[in-house]
């Protein structure tokens, strides 16, 4: 997805930190299939397209707009009060937002937490971040739920007065989602290490494969002993055994998996050495292309911190964190061989909502991963238990070739 060079200039602007200033200014979101819902300009005025997705948090929209896993996606929050809380310095997790554009009902007037250093209309204009507002953001749900998600197009400023073909037109030229790779977009470009934390007894070098990879990731795996090496998505086998590593991590991140053949390849490679692997969201996708299974494109995916998901190895139902438009299809019960020839390979964690795959286990290799975030901040933390899984697989594994 591709958007216009937006104008951070104007009365989109705060008129001081913490109070926003609103104003009449016109914008319109368009989706492909015609509709128009107008609304007010809301960040940074100009042109935007995207992938439009909703996302159903009631919190941590900081968590959301800094999630590069956003990329290429105008995000609709359901949530109809945004922005109470501000934008802080502390709980960015990448360093910029990457959201294409931004859609809310009611933006809050006033910023009321005492850890916000901005406010977030001006984290928007900052970023060159067009956004939406008072727009009636259930029905556009709704059609969303209905139809699929969708690309569609935000345009204020002197975009809001183009001729209505016109920017239908502009929307529908702007390419799918379907067959992008978006890894190069979001990655490191060079390697990046955090060392593990003090007062935890060190494990061993871990190579982070950074497709977008979250702040709190990296550090819930510095807390369990791994000195953390982000590496960019390019980064070769040789790459990887260059640093010593104990496991290997894929991380998050936009874009259709099969769209990503060389990280599959580099995947098997990594699988042939035998090397410890844990995955989430996307690494579950590229997970389950390397063991041999296909993935598709979900209706309007999976978008918030709600999603009850069921561990089939506790049977226990943990409420998740999701941000994922694609996902593996696998037979959901029993064992099956790994049409790669990785042995036999579990579905682990399945989705209670639609019954989509949330988690694979190969049961012959050290390799397993999960489709959603154990790492999610502000929560839940119901699934952050898996470092600790990934953890003890890597001790064990370091162990066993004593």
């Amino acid at each position: 997805m591709t958007s216009s060079t937006p104008s951070t200039s104007g009365p989109s602007t705060s008129s001081a930190a913490g109070r926003p200033s609103f104003t009449a200014d016109p914008a319109v979101l368009v989706l492909e299939d015609g509709s128009r819902h107008p609304g007010r300009a809301y960040g940074a005025r100009g042109t935007t397209l995207g992938e439009v997705v909703f996302a159903t948090g009631m919190t941590g929209y900081q968590e959301t707009l800094t999630d590069p896993s956003y990329a290429g996606q105008i995000v609709l929050q359901t949530a109809p009060h945004i922005g109470n809380t501000g934008m802080n310095h502390e709980d960015p997790e990448s360093r910029r937002i990457w959201v294409a554009g931004y859609i809310v009902r009611d933006p809050s007037r006033v910023v009321s937490n005492w850890r916000a250093d901005e406010s977030l209309d001006d984290a928007l204009v900052r970023d060159g971040i067009v956004g939406i507002s008072g727009v009636d953001t259930r029905a556009i749900t709704r059609v969303l739920r209905s139809a699929g998600s969708m690309r569609g197009g935000v345009f204020s400023g002197d975009a809001a007065g183009l001729d209505a073909d016109e920017q239908l037109r502009l929307v529908r030229e702007a390419p799918e989602m379907s067959g992008q790779n978006l890894s190069a977009e979001v990655s490191v470009t060079s390697e990046q290490v955090t060392p593990a934390a003090e007062g935890v007894e060190r494990i061993g070098n871990l190579a982070v494969l950074d497709f977008g990879v979250k702040q709190a990731t990296i550090e819930n795996l510095a807390a369990r002993g791994f000195d953390v090496h982000v590496l960019p998505q390019d980064v070769t086998i040789e790459g990887i055994r260059a640093i010593d590593p104990v496991a290997v991590f894929y991380s998050n991140g936009p874009g259709d998996p099969a769209a990503s053949g060389d990280h599959v390849a580099l995947l098997r490679s990594v699988l042939d050495e035998r090397l410890p692997f844990f995955g989430i969201c996307f690494g579950n996708q590229l997970l389950g292309r390397a063991l041999g299974f296909g993935t598709y494109k979900l209706p309007f995916g999976h978008r918030g911190i709600n999603q009850p998901v069921l561990d089939k190895q506790t049977g226990r139902v943990e409420i998740t964190a999701h941000n994922h438009g694609f996902a593996v299809d696998a037979p959901l019960q029993g064992e099956v061989d790994s049409p790669n020839g990785y042995g036999r390979v579990e579905v682990s964690h399945i989705g209670l909502n639609d019954n989509v795959v949330e988690g694979l286990r190969a049961l012959d290799i050290p390799a397993f991963s999960v489709q959603y975030h154990p790492e999610a901040a502000a929560g839940p933390h119901d699934a952050n238990y898996l470092f600790d899984r990934f953890r003890d697989m890597v001790i064990a594994n370091l162990e066993a070739s004593k």
